[in-house]
C-alpha cells in the first residue's frame, strides 16, 4: 500500500536516526539520537513517486527510538506548508513504541493535527503510542501485530484521509428548563460555559458516511401538570469546502404529563447506551490486568458478556455481535500474563481509542471481524490492501476510480452535509414562523 500512498498524498518521509550523516549508513559509536528529513512536501509524479518509494525501501533500522524527535518533524514539515485551503492533514506514525531517546513523544503537542500510530512487532510497548494518539484530534491507535498486517490497518487510515467531508466539527448543547448532568462523547475535548449552561465537544474532522453520537443526561425540574417543555438547544458549526457553517439552534422539546410514566426507550438509544456500557467494563477489565489482576478482569469480562446476552432484539444486531466477538477476543488474550503483555494490552488499547473517538481502528488479527466505526471507502480499502498483499505487481484502482463508484452508489454523498445545513436552517424557519403565528392568534 505505500506505492497507493504515493499516488494520492503530498508526502514527506523523514527517518529518527542516531547521527545527521547524508547516508543511511550510521556507526553504532554515533549516540547523537537525531532526526533527519529525507526529502521536502511535493505533488507526485511518477519520477517522485519512484525517489520516494527508494527511500523507504532504503530505511534500516539502527537501535534508536526518538519517536519525540520524529513527531515534532511531521508536525514542522506541516506548519511549514505554503499550500494549506481546503486540504486535509494527518500524520501516521508507526513504531514498535520502545522510545529510548528524546524527550516523552506523549507531552509533543500536536494541535489540531490528527495523528494514527500503528503498533507492530511482537514485543511492542503500545502505551506511548496509544497516548499519542489519544492527544490529538481524532487520532486512533492501532494493533498492527505484526507487518503482514501493516498494509490492511494502514489502508484504512488512509481511506479516512481520502474522504474527509468536514473539518472542525463543534456541537455545543445549552440548557433551557433542564440542567445538564453529563454529556457523554468519548475522549472528545469538552469545553464548559457554567454562566451559559452549555458543553461545547470539539470532533475535529469528519470522514464520509462517518456519525457522531452524543448522549446527554438532563435533571428536569418537577411538572405538575401536562406541559411541553423546552429542554435543550443544539448548535453546531463546521468547515466544508473551505466555507464555514454555522447552524441554526434547535431546539429540543419534551412532553410532561405532571405524573410518573414509563416509555419505551428508542432502540438507537438503547444500543449506544450498551455500547457505552460494554466499553467501559472492557476498559475496567483491561486496567485489572494491568495490575496482574487477570480473574477480576476475565471475571468482569463475563459480566458484560452476560449483560450483552440480556440485549432484546427481534433480529441479530450487527453492533451486538461485533461486541460480543471483541470481548470474547479480549478475554482470550487474558488466558495468561504473559499472553496479555504481549497481545492482550495492544488489541484492548486500540478497542479503548476505537470506542472514544466513534472510528475505525484495527485491533491485531480481528481486521476484518470487528468492523466496528468502519466506512465503505474503508471497507473497499481492505479487500484492495488484500489483494496488494497477494499480489504487489497487481494494479490497484485509482482514488478517481474509487470516488466515480461511490458516487454511483451514492449520488447525493458530496453534497449531504450541505443540504442537510440546509434543510434544517429552512425547518427552523417554519418553526419560528409557526411559533410566531401562534403568539399573535390565528384568525
Amino acid at each position: 500500500m505505500w506505492k497507493r500512498f504515493l499516488g494520492v498524498h503530498e508526502p514527506t518521509v523523514y527517518r529518527v536516526d542516531e547521527c545527521e550523516k547524508l547516508d543511511f549508513g550510521c556507526p553504532q559509536a554515533c549516540r547523537s539520537k537525531s532526526r533527519r528529513k529525507l526529502c521536502p512536501l511535493r505533488q507526485i509524479t511518477e519520477n517522485s513517486q519512484e525517489e520516494i518509494e527508494n527511500l523507504v525501501n532504503a530505511l534500516v533500522a539502527n537501535g534508536g527510538t526518538n519517536i519525540s524527535a520524529g513527531l515534532q518533524t511531521g508536525l514542522k514539515v506541516l506548519n511549514d506548508r505554503r499550500f494549506t485551503s481546503g486540504r486535509a492533514v494527518g500524520i501516521m506514525l508507526m513504531s514498535d513504541g520502545q522510545q529510548n531517546a528524546g524527550g516523552d513523544a506523549a507531552q509533543v503537542p500536536v494541535g489540531n493535527v490528527p495523528v494514527c500510530t500503528f503498533g507492530f512487532g511482537a514485543d511492542h510497548d503500545p502505551t506511548v503510542l496509544n497516548a499519542i494518539a489519544n492527544n490529538s484530534v481524532g487520532g486512533t491507535f492501532s494493533d498492527v501485530r505484526n507487518q503482514d498486517n501493516l498494509s490492511i490497518a494502514f489502508s484504512q487510515c488512509l481511506a479516512g484521509l481520502l474522504t474527509v467531508v468536514v473539518q472542525d466539527l463543534k456541537l455545543t448543547v445549552t440548557r433551557v428548563e433542564s440542567t445538564i448532568v453529563k454529556v457523554s462523547a468519548g475522549n472528545y475535548i469538552q469545553s464548559k460555559d457554567d454562566a451559559a449552561g452549555s458543553v461545547t465537544v470539539s470532533f475535529g474532522d469528519l470522514y464520509i458516511k462517518e456519525v457522531r453520537k452524543v448522549i446527554v443526561d438532563l435533571l428536569l425540574p418537577a411538572a405538575s401538570s401536562p406541559a411541553g417543555s423546552d429542554v435543550l438547544e443544539i448548535t453546531y458549526t463546521y468547515s466544508s469546502g473551505g466555507k464555514l457553517f454555522d447552524a441554526n439552534p434547535i431546539i429540543l422539546t419534551v412532553s410532561r404529563t405532571g405524573r410518573a410514566s414509563v416509555e419505551p426507550e428508542r432502540e438507537e438509544v438503547m444500543m449506544e447506551e450498551n455500547r457505552l456500557r460494554t466499553a467501559q467494563m472492557m476498559k475496567e477489565a483491561r486496567v485489572m490486568a494491568d495490575d496482574k489482576k487477570l480473574g477480576n478482569a476475565r471475571d468482569k469480562l463475563v459480566e458484560a458478556q452476560n449483560l450483552l446476552e440480556d440485549v432484546v432484539n427481534d433480529e441479530s444486531n450487527p453492533l451486538i455481535e461485533m461486541l460480543k466477538s471483541e470481548l470474547q477476543q479480549i478475554k482470550r488474550l487474558m488466558k495468561s500474563q504473559e499472553i496479555y503483555e504481549k497481545q492482550g494490552r495492544p488489541y484492548a488499547l486500540s478497542s479503548e481509542t476505537s470506542h472514544n473517538r466513534q472510528r475505525y481502528a484495527a485491533r491485531g488479527d480481528d481486521v476484518e471481524k470487528v468492523r466496528m466505526f468502519s466506512t465503505p471507502r474503508m471497507d473497499a480499502y481492505l479487500e484492495q490492501a488484500k489483494s496488494f498483499d497477494e499480489d504487489p505487481s497487481k494494479p490497484l484502482p485509482s482514488v478517481d476510480e474509487d470516488e466515480k463508484q461511490e458516487l454511483a452508489a451514492d449520488p447525493l454523498a458530496p453534497i449531504v452535509g450541505a443540504l442537510s445545513y440546509y434543510i434544517q436552517t429552512a425547518i427552523q424557519s417554519l418553526i419560528s414562523i409557526d411559533n410566531i403565528l401562534n403568539k399573535a392568534g390565528r384568525p
